[in-house]
């Protein structure tokens, strides 16, 4: 696959790992890109070697999309558990007002 086609992947894959991971998720758009472009990267690399399977078969191949949303998932779990941010947690100016 093309950079063009591992960039798109990623950016799909990140928004549907998005909505796969529970919690609020404050990060915006960019970010969100970013981790499912390096996810995708991630998932492909980790299938590839520690698995021995190819992930990276094409772009409209099953495994590579599971491969690219898995690896988006974990990226955006070690985010949000790098971050501080938890599901449920609020803080800020209006954290105990309903």
């Amino acid at each position: 696959m093309g950079i063009i086609a591992w960039i798109i992947l990623g950016l799909v894959a990140g928004l549907v790992a998005r909505m796969l991971v529970p919690g609020e998720d404050p990060q915006g758009l960019i970010i969100t890109f970013a981790l499912g472009i390096a996810g995708a990267l991630l998932g492909g690399f980790v299938a590839t070697e520690v698995f021995h399977v190819s992930g990276i078969q094409g772009f409209f191949n099953l495994s590579t999309w599971v491969c690219a949303i898995a690896g988006a998932a974990i990226l955006l779990l070690a985010y949000n558990l790098i971050t501080g941010r938890r599901s449920g947690r609020r803080s800020g100016r209006w954290a105990g007002r309903r």
